[in-house]
């Protein structure tokens, strides 16, 4: 009897610990891939991972991240889709890459299902720039409200005011201000990259490509930011980067050393400053762009990656759920601020971002950086994205700011070159 009833307490004893500890027979982890080349991007879908296990313990996942360089990444992932083997669960796609991925049989999973019951509560032109004939095919991460980083180190020893630079006009006139009083240049206008003109051209009001996809960007607004910029740089007050662009590591030194006075790029830069320029904590202050004109913009939509479902992951409507714990729901916009420095392309977010507890980005920077996206948000204009896209980008890139910046061609005949190059391929 005494050896019945030690038989019947120990069969209830693993009965309890089967159903208040760990259970017998646990969801075996699936894995998903992912691609990316910015490792910062990692953070954030392995963060959606971990949101996506909490809801559904029966469903676990694990993100085998795979960070490759730029150019790499996009060409070994048109690779696996030429051959119909060897693409990722989740990628991302650079926006000035993507429309190399709508073009033919596209590969990449429609995201309707995820993406419209939450699409009122987006900026609208940040979902339309991975959409293709009705069917979204991308997720953003960010707005990529453009803004001005100011050093205030340098102004102060200059005795220039930011606050006082409301213009164009005012900014190139404290440029002089600075250099006769630092020896140091206002700001970097990139010689390898596009963004130094992308972004100042589509505040102005204009685009490398128009509505219907057609290049214009030798039209006059191009000529004549890209003719201001040349004076400065003429003048001295502005300089080419070292290392050519915004992202070289001889661009972070020098910046980091005080090197110019100002930086155009948009928010999602904030979190180069942090991670590669520690010491300007608390010297950089985030403005809104000068305007070209009385009533103008002071901002413009810039950059961008969509993360896709690819057609040959064997999890679809997985790796779709994790994709809207990632980057669609509040609690992931929020996570792209805390995480990642973003401005969250939900716009439903932007007034509860205030609350958040302080991180490093207002470390850094101050407590007051959304207010000035809340001060430019309706004036921050998208640009077009067409299939000449990649080919614009990288025709500006390989051409404009060497011939223009370095060799002092005429801005007019640079880009009229470019221009009637790429409109023979249209």
């Amino acid at each position: 009897m005494k050896k019945v009833f030690t038989l019947i307490v120990a069969a209830l004893c693993v009965l309890i610990i089967g159903s208040f500890g760990e259970p017998v027979n646990a969801a075996a982890p699936t894995e998903l891939s992912f691609w990316t080349f910015q490792q910062f991007h990692v953070k954030l879908i392995e963060a959606g991972a971990e949101a996506w296990n909490e809801k559904h313990p029966d469903q676990p996942v694990v993100i085998k991240a795979d960070v490759l360089p730029y150019e790499d990444m996009h060409t070994k992932l048109l690779v696996a889709f030429q051959s119909g083997i060897g693409a990722p669960d989740l990628s991302d796609i650079e926006i000035g890459k993507f429309p190399n991925y709508l073009k033919g049989q596209i590969q990449l999973v429609p995201l309707n299902d995820i993406i419209e019951p939450v699409k009122d509560k987006f900026v609208q032109a940040r979902l339309a720039i991975y959409a293709k004939d009705g069917n979204y095919y991308g997720t953003p991460y960010h707005v990529g409200a453009t803004v001005m980083y100011y050093n205030t180190e340098i102004l102060d020893q200059a005795g220039v005011n930011p606050d006082d630079i409301k213009t164009w006009a005012d900014f190139a006139e404290a440029g002089k201000v600075v250099l006769e009083k630092t020896g140091k240049p206002m700001t970097t206008f990139e010689l390898s990259e596009h963004w130094s003109q992308w972004q100042l051209v589509s505040q102005k009001g204009s685009d490398f490509l128009d509505a219907d996809g057609k290049v214009i960007i030798d039209d006059d607004i191009n000529v004549s930011v890209l003719q201001f910029q040349a004076d400065m740089v003429k003048a001295g007050t502005a300089v080419v980067p070292p290392g050519g662009y915004h992202h070289s590591e001889e661009y972070w030194g020098f910046m980091n050393q005080g090197g110019a006075a100002s930086v155009v790029m948009p928010m999602w830069y904030m979190g180069r400053f942090v991670e590669y320029m520690p010491d300007l904590k608390g010297k950089i202050i985030i403005r809104p762009l000068p305007r070209w004109e009385e009533g103008g913009f002071r901002s413009a939509g810039m950059g961008g990656t969509g993360t896709v479902v690819t057609n040959q992951s064997k999890n679809i409507e997985l790796a779709k759920g994790v994709l809207a714990e990632a980057k669609l729901t509040q609690e992931a916009n929020i996570r792209i601020w805390n995480l990642l420095g973003f401005d969250p392309p939900r716009w439903d977010v932007w007034p509860m971002l205030k609350d958040q507890p302080d991180n490093q980005f207002t470390d850094y920077f101050g407590k007051g950086i959304f207010d000035v996206l809340t001060e430019v948000k309706d004036e921050i204009r998208p640009v077009n994205i067409g299939a000449m896209t990649p080919a614009t980008i990288s025709a500006y890139q390989t051409t404009a700011g060497y011939a223009v910046f370095e060799e002092g061609r005429d801005p007019a005949e640079v880009l009229k070159e470019i221009a009637e190059e790429l409109r023979a391929q249209q």
